[in-house]
C-alpha cells in the first residue's frame, strides 16, 4: 500500500499498549513524516492487541484498530511489521513464532522471554528470512545491542561489564551521596526514594536481587560471543545485603560499590563466564562515574580495546526509542527484501563461579586480644589467598580488618570465608564484594 505521496506504508501491529506500547505510538505519530521523507517509507499503527479495549491510556487509540484477539493481529495479512509489549515469556512467544511464520519481522523489548527461549526465536526469524530485532531488551534507549551485532560483530570481545539496572544504580548512588556527606546511608530508605520516583516497582525483588541484570547479561552474553546462554546459566548476587559500612569503606580505598552484570570469555578454553554481582569499581574507571539512574556498558576488546555506552537505561519514551528505531530498521529491510541475524548460536561451556577469578574486599570483626591478625592470614595463607592490602578499623571491641586480596579463585575465597566463620576470634565476618581491576 502506498501513501498520497507514493511512499509505500508499512502497516504496524502493536501488541499491548503500556508505557512502552502507548509511547511508541506516539512517537510513530509525531516522526511518520520525517521517516518518509528520510526512507522513502510510511510508518502506520494499524493495530492494537489489548486485554480491555474500554481501559484508559497514556495515547489516543480509535476503537477501530483496537482488538482483544492479538492472534488475530499477528496473522492478519494486511499487518506488515508486529512490535510486542506485551512482556512475559507465554503468549509471547507463540505470537511472535506465528508473526515469522506469517512473514512478518517482529520488534521486541522483551528480555524476560529472549533471555529464556531466545535461541528458539532467532531460529525462527532465520527460518522465516524476517528480522527480529531487539535493541530496547537490554539497557534501553542506548545503542549497544545493534553494536554487539554489526559493528563489533567480528570483534573477539574478552569481557563486557555493565550497569544495567537503573534501579540498583540510583539506590546505590544515593546510599554512596549519604556516605560521602557523613550520613547513614539506609538501604531501606533509599529504596523507598526509588519508589516514590517510579524507578523501582513495589516489589522490587526483580531489580533489587539482580534477575533484571541477569536476563540482560544472558542476552549481552548470547550476542556478543555467539553461544546460548539463558537466565539459568546467570550467578546472581543482589544488593539488598551492601551496608554503609561496606560503601565507606569502599570509598576511603578509592572505589565505588556498582551491581554489574559481567559477562566474559575465557581465551583459552572459550569458556563463558556470566554474573551479576555487587563490584567496587575504582574511582578513575568510566563507570564509577555512571549515577542515578543511568545505564552504562564497557566492552573489552582484542582490537577495540575498550569503548563505552553510556544513557537512559529504563522508562517508557527510552524504550519506545530504541524500539522505534528497530521498526524503521525492520521496515527498511522488509521493503529491501533481506534481515538482519544473531548468527548460528554455539553451545555455551559455562564457567561455574567458583572457577572465576576476581580480587576480593572482605571485612572482619575481631576480638580484641593478641595473635588475631595472625591468627587471620594464616587461613588465607592456607588456602592460597594472597592479601594485598590490610586495615585495621578502630581498637578494642570494636575492632574491625579489612582485606583486599590479590587475583584469586572464587572456590579458595569462599573457602576461607568459611574457615573464618569458625575462628574463636573472628565476631563476624562481612559481605564479601568483588573488585574489579583498571
Amino acid at each position: 500500500m502506498n501513501d498520497s505521496n507514493g511512499s509505500p506504508t508499512v502497516r504496524i501491529g502493536v501488541l499491548g499498549c503500556g508505557n512502552v506500547g502507548a509511547a511508541l505510538i506516539n512517537i510513530v505519530r509525531t516522526r511518520s513524516d520525517a521517516v518518509a521523507q528520510r526512507t522513502g517509507i510510511r510508518l502506520e499503527i494499524a493495530r492494537v492487541a489489548v486485554r480491555n479495549i474500554s481501559a484508559p491510556r497514556d495515547v489516543e487509540v480509535s476503537d477501530e484498530i483496537l482488538t482483544r484477539d492479538a492472534m488475530d493481529l499477528v496473522t492478519d495479512p494486511d499487518i506488515d511489521l508486529v512490535v510486542e509489549s506485551i512482556g512475559g515469556i507465554e503468549p509471547a512467544r507463540e505470537l511472535i513464532l506465528a508473526a515469522l511464520a506469517h512473514g512478518k519481522p517482529v520488534v521486541t523489548a522483551n528480555k524476560e522471554l529472549l533471555a529464556n527461549v531466545g535461541a528458539e526465536l532467532y531460529k525462527a526469524a532465520d527460518d522465516a528470512g524476517r528480522d527480529l530485532l531487539f535493541e530496547a531488551a537490554v539497557a534501553a534507549g542506548i545503542p549497544f545491542i545493534r553494536v554487539l551485532r554489526e559493528s563489533l560483530y567480528g570483534e573477539p570481545i574478552t569481557r563486557i561489564l555493565g550497569i544495567i539496572n537503573g534501579t540498583t544504580n540510583y539506590i546505590l548512588t544515593k546510599m554512596t551521596d549519604s556516605v560521602d556527606s557523613g550520613g547513614d546511608a539506609d538501604y531501606g530508605a533509599a529504596l523507598k526514594d526509588a519508589q516514590s520516583l517510579g524507578y523501582a516497582e513495589r516489589d522490587p525483588t526483580a531489580d533489587v536481587e539482580g534477575y533484571d541484570a541477569g536476563a540482560k547479561a544472558a542476552i549481552i552474553a548470547t550476542v556478543a560471543f555467539g553461544k546460548k546462554v539463558v537466565a539459568g546459566d546467570v550467578y546472581h548476587q543482589g544488593i539488598s545485603e551492601i551496608t554503609a559500612s561496606e560503601i565507606a569503606i569502599a570509598r576511603r580505598l578509592g572505589y565505588v560499590v556498582k551491581l554489574l552484570g559481567i559477562v566474559e570469555r575465557d581465551p583459552d578454553t572459550d569458556d563463558v563466564s556470566v554474573r551479576v554481582h555487587p563490584t567496587m569499581v575504582p574511582d578513575h574507571h568510566p563507570l564509577a562515574t555512571v549515577r542515578d539512574s543511568f545505564n552504562a556498558v564497557f566492552v573489552e576488546g582484542d582490537y577495540v580495546d575498550s569503548a563505552l555506552f553510556y544513557g537512559r537505561g529504563a522508562g517508557g519514551a527510552p524504550t519506545a526509542s530504541a524500539v522505534f528505531g528497530d521498526v524503521i530498521d525492520a521496515a527498511m529491510n522488509l521493503r529491501a527484501g533481506t534481515h538482519g541475524s544473531v548468527g548460528a548460536l554455539g553451545k555455551a561451556t559455562i564457567k561455574p563461579i567458583d572457577e572465576t577469578s576476581a580480587e576480593y574486599l572482605l571485612g572482619l570483626d575481631v576480638a580484641d586480644q593478641s595473635g588475631v591478625l595472625h591468627a587471620v592470614t594464616g587461613v588465607f595463607a592456607e588456602h592460597g589467598v594472597s592479601i594485598r592490602v590490610a586495615e585495621q578499623e578502630g581498637n578494642g571491641p570494636d575492632a574491625r580488618l579489612v582485606f583486599i586480596t590479590h587475583e584469586a579463585r572464587e572456590k579458595d575465597v569462599q573457602a576461607t570465608v568459611r574457615e573464618l566463620n569458625g575462628l574463636d576470634v573472628v565476631l563476624k565476618v562481612g559481605g564479601l564484594i568483588r573488585v574489579i581491576g583498571s
